[in-house]
């Protein structure tokens, strides 16, 4: 049974429709029907249609909401403050990316686009690539007693991290609940292999 339509302003409505969907999608997959999700969402598929004229449109702001919106610029200047030991900088910067993303609709929907050749994926990794990963292979490089990282040793430090979010949401592994003893010790011999 379809749930009884409440009417909202129509940018709460939107909001709506993007959490119904972007919780959808990581429970069936990207290649799920927009009819089901209108109906999971409690609206019309012609409402969904008004709101997305498109079921790209529509990814593409689940896209923008679950994993562009949560990148934080403000992460970048932490990452190059260099009055803070680099140390504590890059754990820092590990324990709010994770706490950002690992939840079920981000570690979800990351595999069921990569599973389905969406280029979702590719655009976001370029683009953390480009906007933190880098940085952060600046700063190491620029840290005194390191040798500069090759690109590839960022990106190894970086899946090592992101795994223990797949373990927990994708596997449903136990993993620990708080995340930053884990990554207070790969940072460490993250450096450790930097310094040999």
């Amino acid at each position: 049974m379809t749930p009884p339509r409440r009417r909202l302003p129509p940018e709460e409505r939107r909001r709506a429709i993007l959490d119904a969907a972007a919780a959808f999608f990581a429970e069936e997959g990207l290649d799920a029907p927009t009819r089901d999700l209108a109906r999971r969402a409690g609206v019309t598929q012609a409402l969904l249609y008004r709101y997305f004229p498109s079921k790209a449109a529509l990814l593409e702001a689940v896209f923008e909401r679950v994993y562009l919106n949560r990148l934080d610029p403000a992460w970048l200047d932490a990452l190059r403050d260099r009055a803070v030991p680099i140390e504590a900088r890059v754990t820092a910067f590990y324990e709010a990316y994770t706490a950002a993303i690992f939840t079920p609709e981000w570690m979800r929907i990351f595999m069921w686009a990569g599973l389905a050749g969406e280029e979702l994926n590719r655009r976001y990794l370029e683009h953390l690539g480009a906007a933190f990963l880098r940085p952060l292979a600046e700063e190491l490089a620029a840290a005194p007693g390191l040798r500069a990282p090759e690109m590839e040793d960022v990106w190894n430090l970086h899946g090592s991290l992101v795994y223990l979010g797949i373990r927990r949401f994708i596997y449903r592994l136990p993993t620990p609940q708080d995340a930053r003893r884990p990554i207070a010790r790969a940072v460490a011999r993250f450096l450790a292999g930097l310094r040999a």
